[in-house]
């Protein structure tokens, strides 16, 4: 029987989450209860939906869930991109960040869809 852990949006969002620790964890100190924590916060927010969602019984709760996942990504994406212009990574790290945003959005994206309900 699959679970969550079989799907590749939850896994690839779970090396998201330890990048985003990696990251987060070189943040200045000033930082550590504000956009340290809040981004941490939304990154971890995205496999947990996932995994939650797949553990409901109807497609619809499993869409939501998937849906709340892609504003959390959203959410990271954002601050990913505002701890660049604050010189808290370099380009070529928030790139990287950014690109597996997109390809966890791509493969939310196909669940929804493979799901079959489409609204």
């Amino acid at each position: 029987m699959k679970t969550h852990k079989d799907l590749n949006a939850w896994k690839e969002s779970i090396e998201l989450v330890v990048s985003v620790y990696e990251i987060a964890g070189r943040f200045p100190k000033h930082e550590m209860f504000c956009l340290t924590q809040q981004l941490r916060r939304a990154a971890v927010s995205v496999p947990s939906n996932i995994s939650e969602g797949a553990a409901r019984n109807y497609k619809r709760e499993f869409i939501r869930f998937l849906r709340i996942s892609m504003g959390s990504l959203t959410e990271v994406e954002t601050q990913v991109i505002i701890s660049w212009k604050l010189r808290y990574i370099e380009e070529p790290e928030m790139k990287a960040v950014i690109g597996k945003i997109y390809l966890i959005r791509s493969q939310i994206a196909g669940l929804i869809k493979s799901v079959g309900i489409t609204k």
